[in-house]
């Protein structure tokens, strides 16, 4: 799974973002559980979806070749990560999981998910396989989050091509705006550092 990476410019954050960051660095700072965690900072997160202020034009810039990840923030302690996604029509990633606890938020357009639950081998010299559990469209504005283990997926922008280029032929500039999705990703760790806030890609049999 591969994706362009920026990393964060302080000149670049809005005071939108600047807020945000506070709020989740609070939530955070309780040392909860990872799962109820999570649910403090999708709390914090939902009010600032779809805002005009959230991110800046740079922010939002995709990548043609693959998916592109924006580090908007990384905690000094480590403790947390502000993410932005960034997804042209049909990017998306492989199936893996992560490295901690994460929210999401679709800030624009929207997001596939499928979801999977890993089934261990039945036998000597079998193999371990995926089977799908869960088809999730997530539209602008909604808010998920989840603690490992039980993490696994896989996140695609489901819109085509071609529906992008009948509303850029049709003039119709929202939704050709919208067939770009654009989410936030906060995540219990380091993103500047590590890179990624995957902890494994499975090439296993899965379900489609």
């Amino acid at each position: 799974m591969t994706a362009t990476t920026t990393t964060p410019s302080a000149a670049r954050t809005t005071g939108r973002m600047r807020a945000l960051i506070e709020d989740v660095r609070e939530a955070v700072g309780r040392g909860l559980p990872p799962d109820v965690t999570a649910y403090l900072v999708g709390e914090k997160l939902t009010p600032h979806l779809g805002a005009d202020d959230l991110l800046t034009g740079a922010q939002c810039e995709p990548d043609p070749g693959h998916y592109r990840q924006h580090v908007l923030h990384a905690e000094s302690d480590g403790s947390f990560s502000v993410v932005a996604l960034v997804w042209l029509p049909g990017q998306g990633t492989s199936i893996h999981d992560h490295v901690s606890w994460c929210v999401t938020g679709v800030h624009r357009g929207e997001e596939h998910e499928r979801r999977y639950r890993l089934l261990p081998s039945e036998g000597a010299g079998g193999s371990a396989r995926l089977v799908a559990t869960e088809d999730v469209v997530n539209p602008q504005g909604s808010v998920c989050g989840f603690a490992p283990p039980g993490d696994i997926h896989r996140v695609w922008n489901g819109c085509t091509a071609a529906e992008t280029a009948n509303a850029v032929h049709a003039a119709d500039p929202v939704h050709a705006a919208d067939a770009v999705a654009v989410s936030l990703h906060i995540y219990g760790a380091d993103i500047s550092r590590l890179g990624s806030s995957v902890r494994r890609v499975y090439d296993l049999p899965a379900d489609a």
